[in-house]
């Protein structure tokens, strides 16, 4: 009889002895990385978390007794949390409603309850002031990271209203000093992969970083920053602590408070130098506020921080073995910490020196940037960014701003280089439908759209190469590329319901799309390119036909005069022949945003020619007849 009384202690002991083993295993492995358990050819933490789940499997083989729940509760806790790192969120879950029932047969709670938060109300109850109600707290914090990284927040909200007094508990006692210095000194009290303490930290904090993104997208920003501001003052790793005040950036710039948004981005970088969505956030408010010099600092501070190797590395990475970002998964926090791709700030920093006048770092930043796609693709390492213009576009823009640079020589190479590629692939004719017409289609005509940029991209590049040639002053050769652009565009037909002679540029993207926009923009473009190169051949009588065909393509063509380049008159009746002699610039200044960059500001200017004295007669003589017809024409 006494062989049988003092059987279960050394059961139980065995069973602690087991569950600290397999503990102290995990932590010398997080310790040294060394690897146990080769022969079993899984990662460690599956085999501890396998290792725990078949000594539960043992201890629970056997009916509920108390003089085991404690144990069962840590190897409860132990199990689970290794599942829930491994996301297998569903089996985590069956361990803790398992562990609650055999608690309430332990202490004659009522059994039963489907609702969660109903059953850890009634196991809390029967565990009142008893030894066992520190391990159920420990589950609990156990179901509420469960809870947060399945993204069930109106779960917490309601967990956190239902009980506050064991929120406070929680935050206040879970895993105190006490406790845990008994474990680690006695050998029979079950230890814990984690400590709870960490995990409470952890979740407090994950928390409102959670419900404040959730809260920002819904509208709530007051709500949200007076959450994430309480937060911030957390006991915290320093990226969670940074991303309190980067939210509290974004609920003020929704707020309309751009400068006090700035000094919270500034307060996350200085918490944590590799927040870099605050960097981009900050550009996007300097570009907000106009102010391109510090937008164009920020885009280059961002894009050297994204190619720092640490870059790559995840910023919340944790050596506990639930890290914050598996408990930051929510779709609303995701977008909020998005940033572009290194290669799209590259981008978007050569596009913003070239529109700002500072043409020579734009093209450098250009060539920068076909020189890395370029190397990628030699590695077969290149994948198509959705958020930079297609290889085509890059060409042409990267062109653009070489013949901005004055460099027509480079800008010719890689406009033929454009024309190569796409020339076999061109069809023999195009037709462009109209916006209403597409989304009226059930499935989107991918190919029809791929055969339409390839006209655009051919022509574009045609144009470029006669401004190039109008540069060198080789005015035949403009006039033959300026052709070939014509000839080319000419085969696009629209597909329309109602035909309507003209309409206003300032309205043609929102009525016809993108593409038409930029069909009629290369049109004018070209045909008031060839007008021009046909004026310093005397060919007036074609220039004045291509010149007014333009205006009929684009109506609302700027021109500029030779004597000052920045100055542009739009085209009237009692405008002179003179306001032709240079090339029409691409766009009004509301246009910008919806034109390629290869058609947009002073790319498409044409050398002024310089008069030679002895010819100043025929040059009057030329410019009178060309005002005479115009003014004859336009009555």
């Amino acid at each position: 009889m006494s062989h049988k009384m003092s059987q279960p202690p050394s059961l139980l002991n065995k069973w602690i002895q087991e569950n600290n083993e397999l503990v102290n295993k995990w932590k010398q492995q997080e310790k040294g990385r060394d690897t146990v358990r080769q022969d079993h050819n899984q990662p460690h933490l599956k085999w501890c978390s396998y290792e725990f789940h078949k000594l539960l499997g043992i201890i629970q083989g056997i009916p509920p007794n108390s003089d085991y729940t404690q144990l069962e509760l840590a190897v409860v806790y132990n199990a689970g949390v290794c599942a829930t790192a491994q996301a297998q969120f569903s089996e985590a879950e069956l361990f803790l409603t398992q562990a609650a029932e055999r608690v309430l047969q332990v202490t004659g709670g009522e059994t039963g309850a489907s609702d969660p938060l109903v059953c850890w109300r009634a196991v809390l109850k029967s565990v009142e002031n008893t030894h066992l109600h520190p391990s159920v707290l420990y589950l609990v914090c156990l179901q509420w990271a469960i809870w947060l990284a399945t993204c069930q927040l109106k779960t917490i909200q309601e967990f956190q209203e239902e009980m506050p007094s064991l929120f406070e508990t929680l935050c206040g006692g879970v895993g105190d000093g006490a406790i845990s210095e008994a474990r680690s000194k006695s050998s029979n009290i079950p230890l814990m992969v984690m400590d709870p303490r960490r995990l409470i930290e952890l979740l407090q904090i994950c928390t409102s970083i959670a419900l404040g993104a959730e809260r920002l997208t819904e509208g709530q920003s007051s709500e949200a920053l007076t959450g994430l501001q309480a937060a911030s003052s957390l006991p915290a790793p320093r990226a969670l602590v940074g991303y309190t005040h980067l939210l509290s950036g974004s609920c003020l710039t929704h707020m309309r408070r751009p400068q006090m948004a700035l000094q919270c981005y500034r307060k996350a970088l200085e918490t944590d130098s590799r927040c870099v969505c605050a960097l981009y956030q900050s550009m996007l408010i300097y570009r907000q506020l106009g102010n391109t010099q510090a937008e164009i600092q920020a885009l280059r501070l961002l894009h050297s921080t994204l190619m720092l190797p640490s870059a790559t590395d995840p910023a919340l990475a944790s050596t506990h073995l639930l890290s914050p970002s598996s408990l930051l998964c929510s779709q609303s926090l995701s977008s909020l910490l998005s940033v572009p791709s290194a290669l799209s700030v590259l981008h978007s920093l050569a596009l913003k020196c070239l529109l700002c006048g500072r043409v020579s770092e734009g093209v450098e930043h250009y060539l920068d940037l076909l020189a890395v796609l370029h190397s990628e693709d030699q590695q077969g390492l290149h994948t198509q960014d959705a958020t930079i213009p297609r290889l085509p576009e890059l060409y042409l823009e990267a062109g653009a701003a070489l013949l901005m640079a004055r460099r027509p020589a480079d800008c010719l190479a890689l406009c033929s280089e454009v024309i190569s590629t796409t020339l076999e692939l061109l069809p023999e004719k195009v037709v462009l439908e109209e916006p209403e017409e597409r989304r009226e289609a059930e499935t989107r005509d991918t190919e029809g759209e791929n055969r339409v940029a390839m006209v655009l991209w051919t022509a574009a590049a045609y144009l470029l190469q006669g401004h190039c040639h109008s540069h060198l002053k080789d005015w035949k050769q403009a006039v033959t590329h300026y052709t070939r652009c014509i000839n080319l565009l000419v085969k696009v037909r629209l597909k329309k319901r109602d035909f309507q002679p003209q309409f206003s540029s300032a309205d043609m993207d929102v009525q016809r799309g993108k593409d038409l926009c930029v069909l009629q923009k290369l049109k004018g473009l070209s045909l008031a390119g060839r007008g021009i190169s046909f004026t310093q051949t005397d060919k007036l009588k074609e220039a004045l036909r291509d010149l007014q065909l333009s205006l009929q393509a684009f109506p609302g063509i700027f021109l500029c005069t030779y004597r000052n380049l920045s100055l542009a008159l739009c085209w009237t009746q009692q405008s002179s022949a003179t306001e032709y002699r240079n090339l029409v610039l691409p766009s009004q200044p509301g246009d910008k945003k919806r034109m390629p960059c290869h058609l947009m500001n002073r790319i498409n200017f044409l050398h002024p020619v310089k008069r030679n004295p002895l010819s100043q007669q025929t040059w009057i003589n030329r410019e009178s007849k060309l005002e005479h017809v115009l003014r004859v024409h336009s009555v």
